[in-house]
């Protein structure tokens, strides 16, 4: 077996551990505020870092391109309270009309 593999059958044996180990929580410790507060916010605060990271970064380096303007025009769609797979296609069309355009 390579490393490769072996990798991610660890992952995966972790991450069910992981899940089991939520499972197995006493509900009184769910119901705790603080818990359920992190419990709330803390997919948003991840899924904000992902798109930071994957519209600023290129590897190590910090890049401004067409991802910039796909995720400002999302933004305003969002605030029109466009829905989701209008807000997806708003924005993939903004990056790849700016890539084909040569502007990015």
């Amino acid at each position: 077996m390579t490393t490769t593999w072996a990798a991610i059958l660890v992952l995966a044996g972790g991450c069910y551990a992981l899940k089991l180990a939520g499972l197995s929580l006493p509900s009184g410790v769910l119901e705790r505020p603080l818990v359920r507060r992190v419990a709330l916010t803390l997919p948003v605060a991840l899924l904000a870092a992902l798109v930071a990271v994957q519209t600023a970064a290129d590897g190590s380096r910090l890049v401004v391109d067409a991802r910039w303007a796909a995720l400002a025009v999302a933004a305003v769609a969002l605030t029109l309270r466009a829905g989701f797979l209008v807000v997806v296609v708003l924005a993939a069309a903004t990056a790849a009309g700016l890539r084909a355009a040569g502007l990015a």
